[in-house]
């Protein structure tokens, strides 16, 4: 494969990772949340290609159903409190702990790298340097999720209170999507 489309196809994978982390930055990221969210979704676009490519379509679907459904649950419960603290004023300004744990963390990743499983498996199927494949889809997942935070970040500074409601919004819109596709 050519680099131009795996850079295609490493942005194409990285839409997710993007809109979900455009709403996430509105609510208040630090620098340190940026780096570890950006750095963890790098890391699942890597692995998860890999993982598609060895344990094949029945595991990945199996797994991607269970893993999107939990990812999407959990981007509208983000969503219903950005939404609310925005509601009730104060501090809806200051950076907050958007993913409050670990396991919120590797949800996140998990349900915008579902994708990536897939395209492991597809990827099984053709004659491609699968390291470099991988490493190409993750590095600009993880420019991508970064850019998301960043640019939702300086959108919610701009608009203040407005923007975190804007921010669950999108994130309600994006958990519901998830579900039903």
């Amino acid at each position: 494969m050519e680099l131009y489309t795996l850079l295609a196809l490493g942005a194409a994978l990285g839409t997710d990772a993007f809109s979900v982390c455009l709403g996430l930055g509105m609510a208040g990221v630090t620098r340190r949340q940026i780096l570890v969210v950006s750095l963890t979704v790098l890391v699942f676009h890597v692995v998860m290609p890999l993982l598609g490519w060895y344990a094949g379509e029945f595991v990945g679907a199996l797994a991607g159903r269970a893993a999107g459904i939990a990812g999407a649950l959990l981007l509208v419960y983000l969503g219903v409190k950005m939404i609310r603290s925005a509601l009730k004023g104060g501090d809806a300004l200051e950076p907050k702990v958007v993913l409050v744990n670990t396991w919120g963390l590797f949800l996140l990743a998990a349900s915008v790298s579902m994708d990536a499983l897939s395209v492991g498996f597809s990827l099984g199927t053709r004659q491609v340097n699968l390291p470099l494949t991988a490493g190409v889809i993750g590095a600009v997942a993880g420019v991508m999720t970064a850019a998301g935070l960043l640019l939702g970040r300086f959108v919610g500074g701009r608009a203040g209170e407005r923007a975190v409601l804007g921010g669950g919004i999108i994130l309600i819109g994006i958990g519901i999507h998830m579900f039903i596709s």
